[in-house]
């Protein structure tokens, strides 16, 4: 399940792209795809970055290509100043401390490339506010989520760290109701029969998606969406 458009960043051959807090490297294997695309996958979870790095390889060994993955933090980038023609950080902003986003957002901007283009997505104000509200456990467990953030601050801090946005998306309106739901009966309790059934309703529309479906969610999309999407430009 992506979160982040890769078209919408416009990568052509000869490009580097890094994706920040890959998780387990859906979005990287997604701009790794496009033919002679380099990329880079930065996680601080060892696991999370072995699976990427089996993903990378496997598309690797079927299409050639560069890639790498390196355990690391997004607000301590190992890398040079616009190392990157395109950054993607999906999901992660939410797991840091107040204290560390300005590092954070500052380091996806510095190794940008000016002119270069960065997403950025998030769990959506109210959608995580009311899982907030159901469960106190969702956001209290280690590494979870210990922010959230208003559409138009994370918007204004992006674009104070030296870019531009150029489009807002919203995704995941049926991902919504799934997760106030798993924060009503206990956020862990996969066995739950409701939570299991709607799990496989998700499933199954991921790996088929059925016309009517999508269209139901793009028409929940700007009411409910789970996620907030910010694609923005680095000044020149």
């Amino acid at each position: 399940m992506l979160t982040v458009e890769i078209d919408r960043l416009n990568l052509r051959p000869g490009m580097r792209v890094l994706d920040a807090g890959c998780g387990q490297g859906r979005h990287s294997c997604e701009a790794f795809r496009r033919n002679g695309v380099d990329v880079c996958a930065v996680d601080l979870r060892w696991d999370d970055l072995c699976r990427t790095r089996g993903y990378l390889a496997h598309l690797a060994a079927e299409k050639g290509g560069r890639w790498g993955v390196f355990q690391g933090d997004i607000t301590r980038l190992p890398f040079r100043d616009a190392a990157f023609d395109a950054v993607i950080c999906s999901e992660v902003l939410e797991h840091i401390p107040p204290e560390r986003e300005a590092a954070a957002t500052a380091e996806i901007v510095r190794i940008l490339k000016p002119g270069g283009e960065l997403a950025v997505s998030v769990p959506r104000y109210l959608p995580e506010r009311i899982c907030w509200l159901l469960s106190r456990s969702y956001h209290e467990e280690p590494g979870g989520h210990v922010r959230i953030f208003k559409k138009r601050e994370l918007r204004r801090r992006l674009e104070d760290a030296g870019t531009s946005c150029v489009a807002v998306r919203y995704k995941h309106a049926l991902h919504a109701p799934y997760w106030w739901l798993k924060c009503l009966v206990g956020h862990k309790n996969d066995d739950q029969p409701v939570v299991r059934l709607y799990r496989r309703f998700l499933e199954w529309d991921i790996s088929t998606r059925p016309i009517l479906v999508r269209t139901l969610e793009r028409l929940l999309d700007p009411l409910i969406a789970k996620s907030v999407v910010y694609y923005l430009k680095k000044g020149t």
